[in-house]
């Protein structure tokens, strides 16, 4: 029998679910509903035992109610459509909706308090950003596959615990995580041209929770567990030193309870009432309306006071400065409120500077406040210079020192890093395939980047020809190379340190298997690879000249080319070498030519050879 329920006005603030002493307040904004009823469910019921219609004040709707016990679901049906919506603020969520493992009740949040928590006095590691080395990663691939040998459940927050050795032996201190936010794992398109049968959604880049950690990344699933087991997760590797950033997607939703509840104040809506679309996965959010704005705001504080994430990388950075109609913002009223915020200003802060769409502001967000970007230049730069591109050594030199023809009126800093990403080829495939291969993905090889500056040293794919092999290795080393050795805030993507290949996929955002698995087997058999990078970290990490927290003058370095201080620039030239000032000089060499340099050094000091690219993994 129903328990008898209490009910009063409530009030509109805070939004949410928000329990006080003698009642529970339930508010929601939905400007453009006409009736609004909140709906209390058991465990596993599809339908709910009490529903109540809520007060209208504005825009807002409210309800409070008393006494109601906490194992209890709620959630909101607005204008008698018959779908019960998942409340945007809920902490905790009730059930995943997992792959393989289809639910047919309705998506809800719990009533229960968040579960107390012991940090044991362990808080923010607070690393400089010029001595931060990151590490790209999904959370379920890392330890997913058999040869991670954990002994709790592969692919779980506890697994990874269990991996925060070998991180810290890599020399690693900052992890990105890929959306460890809520998403619906069953929402993709994709069918196996293979198998038939549908594709996950397994990268996770369509949220239907803001604020809730992903139970299925959980050892178990218990509603609450996943979120104490990842502030289990964040204390162990604030503990270790390492930082941890969260792949964040505020630009659009998957099957969201937000087109049910407003579509037209969370969404970008046509005059013909359709969703704009600027970052190709369609319901784009519009970011930069007051309502919305709240939402961001209140879920990245979120991460950050209860969770302790030290920052945020945000997926298509560039949605979040369009206006409701898409014009772009300069800045936006997001990105001012993010600077302002004393809690946030203060987090690492990384964007994804571009969009869909064609919106591409590299070098536009450091100038709005303490960011930090993606450096897609960057990439771009060093692979078309070190696959042998002409009229490159300019540009190679000055991504090579900070990018400062992007970002000369901030620091190195502003520049994220990097050679490879989860979007994209990884470094193996980037020395192996000439062509994308995404074939398993089931969209004809449709999908993915047709344009990645990648070299496949003379043959397509996987080969056994011994010289094919030693010349795709040493592009490899000649890419760690770079990477490490650059000014700015270099980027790791996981796997790459033993060289993963994905066989050519450049976008396996649906393939659950060994294209995206860290397979700890491999890291075995190429230990080699693995050494070259861990040195070569702990090198950066022996040299501040290395990592500067501002660009380098002339004063400080010396520019060559084959000759001591005659840098050669013209077009045809594909050689670069400088030397660093000061007591223990470094002389560095990149040679991209087919043809073997020969190179005079500078005669201000002995020189000994640290490692040379030329030759195998063991050199440093």
């Amino acid at each position: 029998m129903p328990i008898p329920i209490k009910t009063s006005p409530g009030s509109p603030f805070p939004l949410g679910c928000t329990k006080s002493p003698d009642a529970i307040n339930f508010a929601l904004f939905a400007a453009h509903a006409t009736t609004v009823m909140l709906g209390l469910f058991k465990p596993g019921a599809n339908t709910p035992d009490h529903t109540i219609p809520l007060t209208r004040t504005g825009d807002y709707w409210h309800i409070a109610l008393s006494p109601l016990p906490e194992d209890m679901l709620y959630g909101y049906q607005c204008d008698d459509n018959n779908v019960w919506l998942l409340d945007p603020y809920a902490k905790i969520i009730d059930a995943s909706p997992l792959w393989d493992h289809p639910t047919t009740t309705p998506l809800l949040a719990s009533l229960k308090d968040i579960p107390a928590f012991d940090w044991e006095g362990i808080t923010y590691p607070n690393i400089a950003k010029e001595n931060l080395i990151v590490y790209e990663m999904h959370v379920r691939g890392f330890t997913i596959h058999p040869s991670s040998q954990t002994a709790a459940p592969g692919g779980s927050y506890a697994a990874m615990i269990e991996k925060i050795p070998y991180l810290t032996k890599l020399g690693i201190n900052a992890v990105e995580f890929m959306p460890i936010y809520e998403f619906d794992e069953n929402n993709s398109h994709g069918i196996d041209p293979v198998t038939k049968e549908k594709l996950p959604n397994y990268w996770g880049y369509d949220p239907i929770s803001y604020f809730a950690p992903k139970r299925n990344y959980g050892a178990n699933h218990s509603v609450g567990g996943a979120l104490t087991e990842f502030k289990t997760l964040v204390k162990a590797l604030h503990k270790n030193g390492i930082e941890i950033i969260l792949d964040v997607v505020y630009n659009h939703t998957g099957k969201s309870s937000l087109q049910g509840i407003d579509k037209n104040t969370y969404y970008m809506i046509d005059a013909a009432g359709h969703y704009r679309d600027f970052t190709g996965c369609g319901h784009t959010i519009s970011a930069n309306q007051a309502p919305v704005q709240d939402l961001i705001l209140a879920s990245l504080r979120y991460w950050v006071e209860e969770c302790h994430v030290d920052g945020f990388r945000f997926d298509l950075a560039s949605t979040l400065t369009r206006a409701n109609d898409g014009r772009p913002l300069d800045p936006s009223p997001l990105i001012v409120a993010i600077k302002r915020d004393p809690i946030l200003s203060q987090r690492k802060l990384i964007a994804e500077a571009w969009d869909a769409v064609g919106l591409y502001q590299l070098g536009c967000f450091p100038k709005w406040g303490p960011w930090s970007e993606w450096n897609g230049r960057y990439r771009d730069i060093l692979r078309r210079f070190i696959k042998g591109s002409n009229d490159k050594t300019g540009l190679f030199a000055n991504a090579l020192f900070g990018s400062e023809f992007l970002y000369h009126n901030d620091t190195p800093l502003a520049s994220i890093n990097f050679i490879t990403a989860h979007d994209g080829f990884c470094l193996r495939d980037l020395v192996t395939y000439q062509s994308k291969h995404n074939w398993p993905n089931g969209e004809m090889n449709r999908d993915g980047c047709n344009h990645n500056d990648n070299w496949n040293c003379g043959v397509e794919g996987l080969t056994k020809d011994p010289h094919i092999i030693e010349l795709r290795e040493k592009q490899m080393r000649n890419f760690w190379l770079a990477l490490l050795l650059s000014q700015g805030i270099p980027m790791l993507l996981m796997g790459d340190e033993y060289g993963h290949t994905r066989h050519g996929n450049n976008n396996p955002y649906v393939q659950d298997n060994e294209l995206n698995w860290f397979l700890w087997y491999e890291l075995e058999e190429n230990g080699h690879i693995f050494d070259f990078v861990q040195q070569l970290i702990a090198f950066r990490k022996k040299h501040p000249e290395l990592h500067q927290a501002h660009f380098l003058a002339s004063d400080s370095i010396d520019w060559h080319g084959h000759t001591p201080y005659q840098p050669d620039w013209s077009p045809t030239s594909r050689f670069v070498a400088f030397s660093t000032k000061g007591p223990k000089p470094l002389y560095i060499a990149f040679n991209a030519h087919f043809l073997t340099a020969e190179v005079e050094l500078p005669s201000n000091c002995p020189w000994q050879t640290v490692v040379n690219t030329q030759y195998g993994w063991d050199q440093l």
